[in-house]
């Protein structure tokens, strides 16, 4: 396979294209559905265990460089037949009506985004950020993951050839590590971001989402107290007349733990096929800050406690704008853009 792999590797540096059709053309052959870098990907989920690393590191390489040759052709190219076009056809009949100028609109994502941060500022959370590229110890070992955890495989996480402790971050709590580490209680803060995942394309998954995560530590902080949060989110972002319910659930990070559903804005809480009929959506994972994240950061857990949560903001825009298909965020299609310009 790794032959396979430096074959297209050679392939790619070798294209020269002598126009933009043949550009296209490569893209397909090479990063279609059924092109042979996709069909790579495909192979690799039956290598062994010992070679996912090298192979994953090699396939990264060769999409990478796959991506930046077709990106820069298509500039290059598209450049000189703008530079080569006839002057006349550039120039302007002033005696025309005008059009009216298209307006443009943030991404729902950063809708989504801007809209959680806002909630949770009017009650003292602030913002935070951290690097995307991480070591293991701010992404797992200080959040108590075991050495012998799932997440910790090639299967889920993206490691970078810097070493083997190198790596994308897989949540944004790797941001509130780093805010342990450099503060003192009372700690309140939202940590957005962009996370990565090695996970199959979907229209319900993607390798790259974007997080928002809660973290709170004082004095006698209770789990009554992220119940409380979390309804004031709820009914802020879908409405006053939204529930909650906390089910038991399991996080090395958090001890007690839950999972946060909200009851279906689409079809007030009766059912339908969107949340299965159950008048039901989770919205995210919660809990208590263990004890033992504390102390690997550096805080007194005898004396403080807090409640950290966390959500997908491409999930919560899906609730919020009946939005079925994850994928959609990504193909920057401007028909599915534009349906989120304010109206002036």
């Amino acid at each position: 396979m790794i032959r396979k792999i430096e074959s297209l590797l050679d392939e790619v540096k070798a294209f020269v294209p002598k126009g933009l059709a043949e550009v296209e053309e490569f893209r397909i052959r090479m990063l279609g559905k059924k092109g042979a870098i996709t069909a790579l990907f495909d192979e690799f989920k039956t290598a062994s265990a010992e070679q996912k690393r090298e192979l994953g590191q090699a396939m990264n390489r060769l999409k990478t460089a796959a991506v930046e040759k077709i990106n820069d052709l298509k500039a290059r190219l598209e450049e000189l037949a703008f530079a080569s076009s006839d002057a006349s056809s550039l120039a302007l009949d002033m005696t025309r009506p005008a059009g009216a100028d298209r307006v443009g609109a943030r991404h729902p994502i950063s809708l989504v985004r801007n809209r959680i941060l806002e909630i949770f500022g009017r009650i003292g959370f602030v913002p935070a950020e951290g690097p995307e590229i991480e070591d293991d110890w701010h992404v797992f070992t200080a959040l108590n993951f075991p050495p012998e955890h799932p997440a910790r495989d090639m299967q889920d996480t993206f490691f970078v050839e810097k070493g083997p402790d190198v790596l994308l971050r897989t949540h944004t709590s790797s941001i509130q590590v780093r805010v342990m580490q450099t503060q003192q209680p009372p700690i309140r803060v939202i940590c957005p971001g962009r996370v990565f995942r090695n996970e199959a394309i979907s229209y319900r998954a993607h390798c790259i989402f974007h997080q928002a995560e809660g973290l709170y530590i004082d004095q006698n902080v209770s789990f009554a107290d992220l119940k409380q949060t979390i309804l004031y989110f709820a009914k802020e972002m879908f409405g006053e007349k939204s529930e909650i319910r906390m089910r038991p659930s399991y996080f090395p990070f958090t001890e007690p733990s839950t999972e946060v559903d909200v009851s279906c804005n689409l079809c007030g809480g009766k059912g339908c096929a969107v949340c299965k009929h159950t008048g039901w959506l989770e919205i995210m994972g919660a809990g208590m800050v263990d004890p033992n994240v504390l102390a690997a950061c550096g805080i007194d857990s005898s004396k403080y406690s807090g409640f950290a949560f966390g959500m997908g903001v491409e999930r919560i825009a899906m609730l919020k704008y009946g939005v079925k298909d994850l994928r959609l965020y990504f193909e920057n299609d401007l028909r599915f853009l534009r349906q989120f310009t304010p109206v002036l």
